[in-house]
């Protein structure tokens, strides 16, 4: 049974004994827009709970448009021209518009990955800057939200008169969905707020995970994180399989994203009649690949469908490397996942991007987990707490001969952008 898995920027071909796949989960059959520049047009002419882009821009003398980093495929060649010229439209001159790259934690985008990420034209012609976490004189402290968490945002964005995030909505594995408040926390938080948002107190409770809202700290407290900061209007996209706009959402953060989101979900779920011994995932190929720490979204993607004492095996391309230099000290500095864990729930201990390694402990107490790449040798991959893998097909044989002719295996070839689950849960 061949299948192609989402890797690095070409796919993956794989062949997979087809008496034991139980389930290859996808998207739903959808039909992406025709038009979709019209699309974004129309929504922003006719947005939800909120004025007109162009009428809100009429009161205004600057703007920030904050869009999101390298590491999510989002359509910003089609969505920013409608929304910069519905901004200068409305009034407020080029050279008072900032676009503003939510990078959150992660590395800076310049040069030809802004190109990449907005189209020449843009930026050539707008002026584009990133958001700096660890720099706290560049942020404003906003006060505690209702949790306690000190809430420093972009200065940059917290003083503009006009402010607009875009992005997408998709599964996210802490926060529920991304997409709408998620832009400006973590987008545009800095360090003293994402470690304590992303603290164990948040992540260790049962409804921080992927696709759920109601009852989930980390997106109630980013909800109230955004609602401090401020944001005058979104413009966020469902995208389908082919990474096609599907949807269009604008308007209000809170109503216009509710509303992607059920979008979102009737498109990206998909299910399992019963937990499987061996699941086969990715990471979704470029950009979010690109590492390590980016790769455990793959591997948590899987959780809600393996059984305890199951496999996972995640092929990704991990071009560049482990992640942070903040992120590898960590492999460093704790001999296990217990080890790791035991510190951070238990001291003051804290480093950097250690919320990602509390993802990947999640599914190591459920199911081993081993890993197909180029990116990195096996000595690292064995140094980062994973098994490696030679070839998905080696992994899937040793695996079957583990769990016996009776074995079932399910496969999710986009890895986080679908959401798994058995059938009886949903």
């Amino acid at each position: 049974m061949k299948i192609t898995l989402e890797y690095g920027r070409s796919g993956l071909e794989v062949d997979l004994p087809e008496q034991h796949v139980v389930r290859c989960l996808q998207y739903q059959p959808t039909n992406p827009l025709s038009r979709p520049e019209d699309a974004v047009s129309e929504r922003i002419a006719n947005p939800i709970a909120a004025l007109p882009l162009v009428e809100l821009a009429r009161r205004r003398h600057n703007a920030c448009v904050v869009i999101s980093d390298i590491t999510r495929p989002v359509p910003n060649r089609i969505i920013l021209p409608p929304i910069l010229e519905a901004i200068e439209t409305g009034g407020i001159p080029r050279d008072q518009i900032l676009i503003l790259v939510a990078t959150g934690l992660h590395r800076s985008n310049t040069g030809d990955e802004l190109i990449e990420m907005v189209g020449r034209t843009i930026a050539e012609n707008y002026r584009i800057e990133n958001h700096l976490g660890c720099e706290p004189s560049e942020h404003t402290y906003l006060g505690d939200s209702p949790r306690g968490v000190p809430v420093w945002i972009d200065s940059r964005y917290v003083n503009s008169e006009l402010k607009i995030t875009t992005g997408l909505i998709e599964p996210h594995f802490m926060a529920g969905f991304s997409g709408g408040r998620k832009l400006i926390c973590p987008g545009l938080a800095a360090l003293e707020t994402i470690k304590v948002w992303h603290g164990p107190d948040f992540l260790e409770h049962p409804n921080a995970r992927a696709g759920r809202l109601d009852g989930n700290p980390v997106h109630e407290e980013n909800t109230a994180i955004g609602r401090m900061a401020g944001c005058d209007f979104i413009c966020n996209v469902v995208l389908d399989a082919k990474r096609q706009i599907l949807a269009v959402v604008a308007g209000d953060m809170e109503a216009a994203f509710y509303e992607g989101v059920a979008t979102a979900r009737k498109s990206v779920t998909d299910t399992v009649p019963e937990p499987v011994d061996i699941v086969v995932t990715t990471a979704a190929g470029y950009p979010l690949d690109t590492t390590f720490y980016q790769s455990i979204k793959g591997m948590v993607a899987a959780l809600p469908i393996v059984k305890h004492g199951g496999t996972i095996i995640l092929a990704a391309g991990m071009s560049e490397g482990i992640g942070s230099p903040e992120f590898q000290s960590l492999f460093d500095e704790n001999p296990t996942l217990e080890a790791f864990m035991d510190r951070i729930i238990n001291t003051d201990y804290f480093v950097m991007d250690q919320w990602q390694l509390e993802e990947m402990a999640k599914v190591a107490r459920k199911a081993k987990i081993k890993v197909v790449t180029d990116g990195l040798p096996p000595s690292t991959l064995r140094r980062v707490f994973v098994e490696p893998a030679e070839s998905i097909e080696i992994a899937v044989a040793d695996a079957v001969a583990e769990y016996g002719p009776d074995a079932t295996i399910a496969v999710i070839p986009k890895g986080p952008y679908v959401m798994a689950e058995v059938q009886n849960d949903c």
